[in-house]
């Protein structure tokens, strides 16, 4: 939800997010000094925006999903000149808009899941439901080859639309 008070909003935005950033890129790390992994080996990264924080994640997922949460990055941010980027709820996400997202990753034990926020809208849609009407999810497990002029359309097609805020 934005603000009250309306103008100003990136400004501030942005601010905050100067502030979480600094202290986001550190994954929080075990007794080990490797980043926890939460159930599913969902790293378990602090809150913050800009490149460090969804960086930090992706080389703190697990085996072969690092590879391609980074191939995933990498992909998102061809597809989208200006990508916005944060991790929130230990899952990354991008936007177009300060802190409106289309797209979200999360690590569980078999796969990777993207979540489309607004992937019913999205041509064709892509396949796993979700009990929130407008979200459609894709999920890659490891043997899987990802359909990468695929991702691309539907990535630029959430792009295009509303945001969702979190």
């Amino acid at each position: 939800m934005p603000p009250a008070g309306g103008g100003g909003r990136k400004a501030r935005s942005e601010a905050v997010a100067g502030k979480i950033s600094k202290a986001a890129a550190k994954p929080k790390a075990g007794g080990d000094g490797r980043p926890v992994l939460l159930s599913g080996g969902n790293p378990q990264i602090a809150k913050g925006y800009g490149e460090e924080p969804v960086r930090a994640y992706i080389a703190a997922m697990p085996g072969w999903k690092s590879a391609l949460g980074a191939r995933l990055d990498a992909l998102i941010g061809a597809a989208v000149t200006g990508v916005r980027k944060a991790v929130k709820w230990n899952s990354p996400l991008y936007g177009v808009e300060d802190d409106h997202w289309f797209l979200g990753i999360h690590v569980f034990t078999g796969y990777v899941k993207v979540a489309f926020f607004r992937g019913a809208a999205l041509d064709p849609v892509p396949p796993g439901s979700s009990r929130q009407k407008d979200v459609r999810y894709l999920d890659i497990h490891e043997d899987d080859e990802l359909d990468e002029a695929q991702f691309t359309a539907w990535v630029k097609q959430a792009a295009a639309l509303p945001g969702e805020t979190m």
